[in-house]
């Protein structure tokens, strides 16, 4: 016993001998005598340990990925003073080189070609903690920037909202207010750099816009979760926006020439359940890496119950002003699950108050479906190589011709994961094919894709 105790102590006497200081006040106490070389090495490890405690960027519990671990989102830096107030920047850059081609089936069109390189999302996002419970989260970004012929474009505010976490000591009651994102669709709620492909369903980017101007139209929530097994969500807030408000033609109010006078807040709410004890989500991602386990179902309710507006229409090549009000309901079904490094999520939507033609001159109100589904499948050997698919189908007009307002779209791609989602890269196939004559053509894409994300 004596021997494996004076081995040990020569062990740790040899370590100290050739460890070498680094700090360079912690050196020069050191080197003045002040302290001993034992007393330098333990007190630079003191100082390491604060230092991670107070700045960190690196996810601990990351797989290791070929450039090495995935970092969090956004940098934390802690106030030495207060750990319960901090500052976090971060970036979010993402880049799509693209061939992008047009076969009308009209055939007095002429199909068209473009190659375009463009910015698909380019964000500085920042946050800071006020105290133990209120923090804020904010982002400026330049989204489309240089795509096709839209050039430069301009920046503006993304989310922006304040937080108020857990106030009773309990994950059931947490509150948002101002632009924080109502979960309209679970693809909609996942963050931008944590979904499978960039660019997301186009039936669900019309639930983005159908109840509140991108979601995020300052509002007011309250949300929470028991165990994770139960999440719950309520908001009310401001409603639509004329230039994204859209007919069954996909054409905005205001791009055909009218506006909306008044409108009331919308209000509703989603419920989430994971039914199997043990593969709960904790948190709304569609990125997992070869990691875990879950399974969740949920629906949502939200409505708006008056929006009036003014429209535009022309009678023996006059033009026309009329005034209609109509009121609307999205239902959204969910439902996704994961298992190791496979990953499935569909939705199903359920629109009612789309306006058929907002040009015509008798405002015709009916009802729209959609839904798709998505999977993907890591392959952590391969250096986590993912590939993905995703189909869509979504009836813009769910009335008479409802063919002619029939959307199909179907994505195959391949994503690799150099370091989690801080750095991506992936190429994509995507064939669009919109229906009738509202339509009339078939898109084809190819995108080569990038992202740097912390």
């Amino acid at each position: 016993m004596k021997k494996l105790t004076l081995a040990l102590a020569l062990v740790s006497a040899t370590s100290v001998i050739g460890a070498e200081i680094e700090n360079p006040i912690v050196k020069k106490l050191y080197e003045k005598g002040i302290i001993t070389k034992e007393e330098a090495l333990e007190l630079e490890k003191k100082e390491e340990k604060k230092f991670i405690k107070h700045a960190n960027v690196i996810r601990k519990d990351s797989p290791v990925f070929l450039l090495g671990k995935e970092t969090h989102p956004n940098m934390k830096i802690r106030a030495f003073d207060n750990p319960d107030m901090y500052v976090k920047l971060g970036i979010r850059l993402q880049s799509t080189f693209e061939n992008y081609k047009v076969d009308y089936k009209n055939p007095t069109k002429t199909d068209k070609e473009i190659w375009d390189a463009y910015l698909r999302r380019m964000r500085f996002e920042i946050g800071v903690g006020f105290s133990k419970h209120v923090s804020f989260t904010m982002d400026v970004r330049n989204d489309k920037a240089n795509y096709q012929d839209k050039g430069e474009k301009t920046f503006n505010v993304g989310d922006a909202y304040l937080k108020i976490k857990k106030p009773f000591g309990t994950s059931l009651v947490n509150f948002k207010f101002y632009r924080g994102k109502i979960d309209v669709s679970r693809t909609e709620t996942v963050k931008s750099a944590w979904v499978v492909h960039h660019d997301r369903p186009y039936v669900a980017d019309e639930a983005a816009q159908f109840i509140s101007h991108n979601r995020r139209a300052t509002n007011a929530q309250i949300y929470g979760d028991w165990q994770k097994k139960i999440h719950y969500e309520l908001a009310f807030g401001d409603a639509v926006h004329a230039a994204k408000f859209h007919d069954a033609e996909g054409k905005s109010l205001s791009k055909k020439g009218g506006k909306i006078i008044d409108q009331d807040f919308f209000y509703g709410g989603k419920l989430i359940l994971s039914p199997i004890p043990g593969w709960e989500e904790k948190k709304r991602t569609e990125t997992y890496f070869g990691e875990g386990k879950h399974i969740q179902v949920g629906i949502g309710y939200w409505r708006v119950p008056r929006i009036r507006y003014e429209y535009s229409y022309e009678v023996n090549d006059n033009e026309k002003k009329g005034i209609n009000t109509i009121d609307r309901t999205l239902i959204n079904y969910e439902f996704s699950a994961h298992y190791k490094g496979a990953f499935i999520q569909a939705e199903y939507f359920d629109f009612d108050g789309v306006v058929r033609d907002f040009s015509a001159e008798n405002q015709e109100v009916g009802k729209s479906k959609g839904w798709y589904i998505t999977g993907e499948y890591v392959i952590p050997q391969l250096y986590h190589i993912a590939p993905f698919a995703r189909y869509e189908e979504w009836d813009r007009w769910d009335g008479e011709n409802k063919e002619d307002y029939k959307l199909k779209s179907t994505v195959f791609g391949l994503n690799w994961y150099l370091r989690g989602n801080t750095t991506k890269v992936g190429i994509a196939y995507q064939e669009d094919d919109y229906g009738g004559e509202t339509g009339d053509k078939k898109v084809k894409r190819i995108k080569f894709t990038s992202q740097w994300f912390f």
